[in-house]
This record gives C-alpha cells, structure tokens and sequence, in this order.
C-alpha cells in the first residue's frame, strides 16, 4: 500500500482497480493485524461490495475525487452504521450504531471504502493503546513497544501501510502521539472545525477528530474531505517556507526529553531555516500549568459522558475506571476556574502570533516504550509513560489550536522522532504548507516497518 496521492492517480490511470486495492488492503489485514493487533473489526465482505460499485462508477465517468475507492480505517470510538462500534470497551460490547459520524459519513460519500475498525486505548482514555479487553495494539516499528494511544490502531495500521488513510481523535495529545511512536502524520484541525458528531465522546470541550496518513499531503487531501468549510489547498510540489517565522521555544519543551528527540528536531528547525524560514526564539506560556488546567476540565467532562455506565464498574479497565472515579473528586468551582484559566491562558498563548507564524516543538518528549512499561527514563528525570506522552501535546487541546505530528528523524535503534508544528486557529493551511516544505527536505516518507512486509 503506498501513499493516497500515488493510490488515486493509479486508479485513474486504469493501472489498479478499486477492488484489487481493496483486496490488497484486507490481504494484509489477514496476514499483519496477528502480529499487530491494530484492528477490532474487519468489514471485509461490505469492502468489497463497495469497491465493485465504486469500480462501475468510475468506468461511468463519476468520479467522487482524491479518496474514491481509498481504503480507509476508522478508530472505533467512530460510529458507523451497521458496523460494530466498541469504543475499545467491554461496556458497549454488542453495540451496531443505526447512522454514521458525521465524519464517516463525509468520507463515505467522498469515495473512501471502510475496510475495518481500529483497536484504541479503552474509550480514549489512556496514551498507550494497551486494551484489557482487546489486548494491546503492537508498534510494527518494534513490536514489543506500543503504538501510543489512544488512536493507536489507526497510526499502527497506516504505518504498517494496511491503509493509507485513518481517522483519530485527539484529546490530550490521541492523534499526534500515536503518529509520533508510529511515524507517521496525524493532524489535530482547530477546535470544532472537524465534526466530532456521532464520535463516542471523552471531554466535550476538549475532543477533536482528524486524519492520521504517511504524509503530510495525503493528510491535506483527508482533511479537506473532514472539514464543512474545505479551502481544496493541498501543498504543491518544491513547497517553500521562505519568510515564514518559525518560533522556538527557549522554555518547557526542550526541557526533560530524549538527547536523540532534541537532536532530530533541531535537525528539522535548521532544515526550515535552510529552506528560507526564520527561526525566533520565544518563550510560551506556563505550558505546565495549562496542562494541569487541561486535566481538571476532562476528568469531569469524560465522567459525565460515562458516568450512565458505572454501574457495571467490573466492565471498565482498572486504569479507566480510577480516572473516571477521579472525575468525582473535581469541584464545580474548580472545573469553572479551570475553563477561566483556560481563556485567559489562551489570549496570553495568542500574543505568540504577533512574532512568529508557527511554532515548532517535539510531539512527544521520548521515542515509544515498550508494552507494559510503567516509567520512561530521559536523563537524570523518570516520569511516568502516560505523564511524559501527554506532557508536549495536551496543552493544544486546551488552546484549540491545530497541531500536525510528522516524522522528523529517528534514534539509533530505528524508532520514530515526531516533530509537532503548531499555528494559529484555522491556520491549517499554512501549518500542512510548513510540514510539507519539512518533508519533502528529511525524505523520511518512504521508510518502512519491518512489520509492513510481514516480518516479525
């Protein structure tokens, strides 16, 4: 499976159809998710029924665009209709949605074929996709470590080239961090201007919903699918960043994080300057502390969503379970002196944009951990996994900014590097033109996973 644009062009071309590239998608579903475990459900038989169909309107001239007949996976905190929605939970077991997402509906109707479901952290609720009900997702980079989470499944299967397109969602960091372990790109759009409607919910004001894909193009072409106000900008070939402001941060993002992360995103900000970008150094706000604000609202929040279940507490998973009984323990005061926080920190992040167009940082401050590691140790500092995954990223879920993760090296062991690029709200424009100039000048797009072949 290669990339989307490359997908599209060949299906138009006549040089595959849709149903060989169907086929192809749940081949490697049979022979890869034993070893990866990235899906929950597979929906072979609809696939294909699909793709036949999709094959007769494109030999009758109807061409639906970029993602017709483009195998897609969908995280399954997605509704889909008449295709079992488990949210990764042992609550909703037996659950068949009677309508669509809002987003798969989009995508249904932009030409995309369901092939599956992916496996994810337990409701969305954690950042390492190990599920006690499903099991735990493998990162084909490595198998013994976890893909991230909570979008796991779908960052695992689209590295794994089993689809070249999934959807996530994104609450404290649930796409950009899945595609910093799997290396690939996961974009978080600005705060509501993706659908989150007939998502299966975690923190209302938190929850964005988007694209993870191999490159940042085919995250463009996803994206503009996604969205009700599609700009159709999708970066061109020999991008630039010439004059683009580029800000650095000089506090808390380079501070606690891997030598080899630091090294491979500073490579990436000398690459941007190279192509005619200007760095500024800049200090951002008390990023800790709009992390501690982001916590106190979604404890709360992912309560009152699941809260009608807790009374099958033998259902939950025991990490699960203890969070949503923290939920309990915030004070309505201090939930809305949280969301008080919240925009007063946001107007003071906003000031940022006066002296640089986006910011660049690392996606996540350490390379993925193994399958059951409890701390992650970066120097002299030990951390908690969940705890350093989430530390770089829950702060634009917070502000509502989009955020892009893209893969910007990797270590000495050949695990993944992700580089997060943040921009003003609705700037995703310029934020996928940045990433795209970045991309194409690393030429990472096209390593692959041992497990994309198969081996083990």
């Amino acid at each position: 499976m290669t990339h989307l644009q490359t997908l599209a062009a060949a299906l138009r071309a006549r040089k595959i159809s849709v149903h060989g590239l169907i086929d192809e998608s749940l081949r490697k579903i049979a022979r890869l998710n034993p070893q990866l475990n990235a899906f929950i459900t597979v929906t072979a038989d609809a696939a294909l029924a699909r793709a036949r169909q999709l094959d007769d309107e494109l030999a009758r001239g109807l061409d639906r665009g970029a993602l017709h007949g483009i195998p897609i996976a969908h995280k399954d905190l997605v509704r889909t209709k008449g295709v079992l929605t488990t949210g990764g939970s042992k609550i909703l077991a037996g659950y068949v949605p009677r309508r669509d997402a809002v987003i798969a509906a989009k995508l249904d109707q932009a030409g995309s074929v369901l092939v599956g479901k992916t496996g994810l952290h337990e409701l969305a609720y954690g950042a390492t996709s190990n599920n006690p009900h499903f099991g735990p997702v493998h990162n084909p980079w490595d198998l013994e470590r976890i893909p991230g989470g909570s979008s796991g499944g779908s960052a695992a299967a689209v590295a794994a080239s089993i689809v070249p397109l999934a959807t996530g969602t994104d609450t404290g960091g649930s796409i950009r961090i899945p595609a910093s372990f799997c290396g690939v790109v996961g974009l978080k759009p600005t705060f509501g201007r993706v659908s989150a409607r007939g998502v299966l919910p975690l923190s209302a004001s938190l929850d964005h919903v988007g694209p993870i894909t191999r490159t940042v193009r085919d995250a463009a072409i996803a994206f503009q699918a996604m969205v009700d106000d599609p700009t159709g900008y999708v970066p061109p070939a020999d991008t630039e960043s010439h004059g683009i402001r580029i800000g650095l941060p000089r506090n808390f993002y380079f501070d606690r994080i891997d030598v080899e992360v630091g090294l491979a995103v500073r490579t990436a900000v000398q690459t941007a300057a190279a192509l005619g970008a200007r760095i500024v150094e800049i200090d951002v706000p008390d990023m800790a502390a709009l992390n501690a604000v982001a916590r106190t609202i979604q404890l709360p929040e992912a309560l009152a969503a699941w809260k009608a279940f807790l009374g099958h507490r033998e259902d939950f998973g025991a990490d699960v379970l203890a969070l949503l009984d923290q939920g309990r323990e915030v004070r309505a005061v201090d939930y809305l002196d949280a969301q008080r926080q919240r925009r007063r920190m946001g107007a003071e992040f906003a000031k940022l944009w006066g002296q640089v167009d986006c910011i660049f940082t690392p996606t996540t401050p350490m390379p993925a951990p193994k399958i059951g590691q409890q701390e992650v140790r970066m120097g002299a500092a030990t951390e908690e996994v969940r705890t350093a995954a989430t530390r770089l990223t829950r702060g634009m879920n917070a502000l509502g900014l989009p955020a892009l993760s893209m893969p910007c090296g990797f270590t000495k062991s050949g695990l993944p590097i992700g580089l997060q690029i943040i921009a003003p709200a609705r700037a995703e424009d310029l934020l996928l033109r940045v990433a795209a100039g970045i991309e194409d000048a690393l030429g990472l797009s096209t390593r692959q996973p041992l497990a994309a072949d198969g081996v083990t």
